[in-house]
């Protein structure tokens, strides 16, 4: 090795440490700052709801706050409301419930025995490391929206999957995503821990449109006419546009994989692997409409993948079956006593668009003629 390529290779190593130590210390900051407004919120609580404070007690305390600490910023009376309203919420879901013994004077908050870092809860579903990873600013836009705790958990998982800001966060609550957002049919929560369910759950959408896959240009007459292996084809010629199709801490791993067991040969169409589930993901392509018999081949499927290519740090497989059409309420009676987790959706290709929605998407030529003159947009 050179010198230069010495060098080099120093310069990524320490950049690396500076970036990952950046990344914890803003995670302390955060988990400090939550951990500040949770106590501030509970002295708050704890006085006003009592009626030792009277009304307009928290504006007269934030005028007189800005007063003795000049250039003080997110201490509005608004702001010590949010803290309140961040610490009720919150507080029922602990192990240990704050009492007055917490504040064992009226102008002592003790925020080393109230750090949410260290305070122990038995909400299974809470990840504290997501939980102290966003900024409160997050947490109050998901509290103005919701006090609905799997709705909660929901906004807080997809900000830090997503990497919100607060004006996305914003947006995705003002669309109300919880509620509209499709979600595949499937039998997550059955069978899956309650925290990687949630994460697969908003992870799966009902259904995919991989616009790349044109009739037109694959020489059919009819829509119908497109078969699994042509749309699998398709898939694979375009693979890095489906896997972000699917979204992101995906890795794709074969088409037609091959497994073997008991002498019997089998052949998934599409193997991806999850990161941030840590597990494979089968994926099975049908050109037809849900059928119960569907099931049981990636069933099948998934069950060879652990028994024979599953890693014994991995989570067991998640498998997805893609139809041209379902009827979700069946498919959910279909699929409810399976024990291996697994969801349902359908696709669509552009000739299956209305008229006025293809119209509106950009021609594939001009596209093409586009990523050539400009290769850096792949």
């Amino acid at each position: 090795m050179n010198e230069l390529s010495t060098l080099r290779e120093a310069v990524s190593t320490i950049k690396q440490a500076i970036l990952q130590s950046q990344y914890h210390a803003v995670k302390l900051i955060i988990g400090e700052q939550l951990s500040l407004y949770f106590g501030i919120g509970f002295y708050i609580s704890h006085n006003s709801r009592s009626g030792t404070w009277g009304t307009g007690a928290l504006t007269r305390i934030s005028e007189q706050l800005r007063r003795e600490l000049p250039g003080l910023r997110g201490f509005s009376a608004t702001s010590l409301k949010n803290m309140r309203t961040f610490f009720e919420f919150w507080s029922p879901f602990l192990n240990r419930q704050p009492t007055a013994d917490d504040l064992p004077q009226s102008r002592h908050i003790n925020i080393d025995s109230l750090s949410l870092q260290r305070w122990p809860t038995e909400l299974n579903e809470l990840n504290r490391e997501e939980f102290l990873s966003i900024s409160f600013s997050h947490h109050v836009e998901i509290l103005r929206k919701t006090t609905v705790l799997q709705e909660v958990l929901f906004y807080i998982h997809q900000t830090v999957l997503h990497k919100w800001d607060k004006y996305e966060l914003r947006d995705k609550l003002k669309a109300d995503i919880y509620h509209t957002q499709g979600t595949t049919a499937n039998n997550f929560l059955q069978t899956m821990p309650s925290v990687q369910a949630r994460k697969a759950i908003g992870m799966f959408k009902d259904e995919y449109l991989p616009d790349f896959i044109n009739v037109e240009e694959i020489e059919v007459s009819k829509a119908d006419d497109v078969d699994e292996r042509v749309v699998e084809q398709e898939v694979i010629r375009n693979i890095k546009r489906f896997i972000m199709t699917f979204g992101r801490d995906f890795a794709f791993m074969g088409n037609q994989y091959h497994l073997e067991i008991f002498n019997e040969e089998l052949f998934p169409d599409l193997l991806f692997f999850n990161r941030e589930l840590n597990c494979m993901v089968v994926i099975e392509l049908k050109k037809g409409a849900f059928k119960p018999a569907y099931i049981g081949q990636l069933q099948t499927y998934m069950r060879v993948l652990d028994d024979k290519v599953r890693k014994p740090h991995e989570n067991p497989t998640i498998g997805i079956l893609l139809c041209k059409s379902e009827d979700k309420a069946f498919v959910e009676y279909v699929i409810r006593d399976y024990n291996r987790p697994m969801g349902v959706s359908t696709y669509k290709t552009a000739a299956d668009m209305e008229e006025r929605i293809r119209r509106s998407l950009p021609d594939m030529e001009e596209m093409r003629k586009l990523l050539i003159d400009n290769p850096e947009m792949e």
